[in-house]
């Protein structure tokens, strides 16, 4: 999809509120959900520091295709969000 492709072409570029525009008024436009819309979608929130609607949108586009590149992506942020250094809390 052409549109998608363009769409990640402006998230890679920085401009992660106007990608997440754009991808949401995609997805509200779409007869069939799109995998990568919702994965694109989430790896904007991820840059955004919103790990919620990163881990949402990632889950979204694993239920259309299980073997989205989303499922890579979740269980990366799964990872990161479950590290955390047990001696800070000890100070």
């Amino acid at each position: 999809m052409a549109e998608l492709d363009a769409i990640e072409v402006v998230l890679r570029d920085g401009n992660v509120d106007e990608a997440i525009k754009l991808l949401q008024a995609f997805i509200s436009s779409s007869e069939i959900p799109s995998d990568k819309a919702y994965y694109l979608l989430g790896n904007a929130y991820r840059k955004k520091g919103d790990w919620q609607g990163a881990i949402n949108n990632y889950l979204e586009a694993m239920a259309i295709n299980p073997d989205s590149p989303a499922r890579n992506a979740y269980a990366i942020a799964n990872d990161i969000l479950d590290f955390y250094n047990k001696d800070m809390y000890n100070q």
